[in-house]
């Protein structure tokens, strides 16, 4: 990607968001960013700094990254969210990719690696592989999971069959190219109805489709 990709970075510890600042500014000086210590500055910050993708904490005091998720994901110029947290399979961050975050990385990330997903989701591309997605979805408390199946079932039974069929897809996993393969269909009319899913489900991204089939345990 040959433009400026705009970052925000949102950390209540000072050090992380600086260390954080210096690896986009060594690996690849192309990506510029701003700054927010607290969830209840983010939106303020993303109206100033205007990012395309938000990096952001979820343990944090007053306002935690859950919730700002679901205030920036509902702005109408919504950036890509990628949830940082120091634990691979944990609930905070499961509920803030269902609220639209298009991923997650460990803290202890390289920075070659950061850079990487963030060009992916500036580019639209989720960063969830289906095993992660499977631990975060069996990490979910017992008590959500016969009700929650139950409702991802419905949803799924309010799409057409070929739609059902590309959503079982993308809960595998499979780019567009390969769902493209597999249905024998070309790649324009896969994204015709990757964007009528989204619209019919009201979602944001991807993810949040590949999360619905796995709810539905058809994935």
């Amino acid at each position: 990607m040959s433009e400026r990709i705009r970052v925000l970075v949102v950390d209540d510890d000072a050090l992380v968001r600086a260390g954080l600042a210096d690896d986009l500014d060594v690996v690849d000086a192309r990506e510029k960013h701003g700054e927010a210590a607290d969830g209840s500055k983010v939106e303020h910050a993303v109206a100033e700094h205007q990012p395309d993708v938000v990096l952001m904490d979820i343990r944090m005091p007053g306002m935690d990254g859950l919730a700002a998720t679901e205030i920036v994901r509902a702005r109408d110029d919504a950036p890509e969210v990628i949830v940082l947290t120091t634990f691979d399979a944990d609930d905070h961050v499961l509920r803030a990719l269902r609220a639209g975050a298009s991923g997650f990385l460990l803290k202890d990330t390289s920075p070659a690696d950061i850079i990487r997903a963030i060009r992916a989701v500036a580019a639209g591309e989720p960063i969830l592989s289906p095993a992660i997605t499977r631990r975060l979805i069996e990490h979910a408390t017992e008590s959500e999971g016969g009700e929650r199946r139950r409702r991802a079932r419905d949803q799924l039974d309010l799409l057409t069959e070929r739609e059902r069929e590309v959503a079982v897809a993308i809960g595998r996993g499979q780019s567009n190219a390969e769902i493209s393969r597999e249905l024998y269909m070309s790649i324009a009319t896969v994204k015709a109805h990757v964007s009528r899913l989204l619209e019919k489900l009201e979602f944001n991204n991807r993810v949040q489709i590949a999360l619905l089939a796995h709810d539905a345990g058809e994935a």
